[in-house]
């Protein structure tokens, strides 16, 4: 994966979400696990679905129960600290907050993710939202494929095979 560089932040992840639970309609408490979970994503920059995140945690003896993580990621992308990528039968989510914009390649062979950043996409996707008057919010663009050391894999296989 290639690393993108940071934006500055006002405030740290875990005084966002602690903002975030306080302004709910019913306010609602920050609790150790939610803590946990919090410093442990944003303790490294990688994509993650949600059996690998509870299965991490506890392999570093974190205390963390199923349903506690499903729903705290759940109000993590609502607090729009994380960004939830579908792609098929697996959700993987990323960081969104304090990082920049960015778009995805997709292995479809190995499930690797490299992030990119292309200016002529995103003037793309500026002149495409003005020419329908539409108000961009944001956007999500993954490229399936295969990368280049599955393809390189695949091309060693013919040539043995060919032998």
């Amino acid at each position: 994966m290639n690393m993108l560089p940071a934006v500055e932040v006002s405030q740290t992840p875990e005084e966002k979400f602690r903002e975030y639970l306080a302004s709910r309609p019913k306010p609602q408490r920050f609790t150790n696990q939610q803590r946990d979970m919090v410093q442990y994503i944003f303790s490294k920059h990688n994509h993650f679905d949600a059996d690998e995140l509870i299965d991490e945690m506890k392999r570093e003896n974190f205390q963390v129960s199923r349903p506690t993580v499903y729903r705290t990621l759940k109000k993590l992308v609502d607090a729009g600290l994380l960004r939830k990528i579908n792609l098929g039968k697996r959700t993987v989510y990323e960081h969104d907050y304090g990082y920049a914009q960015h778009d995805h390649l997709y292995c479809d062979q190995c499930g690797s993710m490299i992030e990119f950043q292309e200016s002529r996409l995103d003037e793309l996707i500026r002149d495409v939202c003005q020419d329908q008057q539409f108000q961009l919010g944001g956007h999500s663009f993954i490229i399936r494929g295969t990368c280049a050391d599955c393809n390189r894999a695949r091309m060693t296989k013919r040539r043995l095979d060919l032998v």
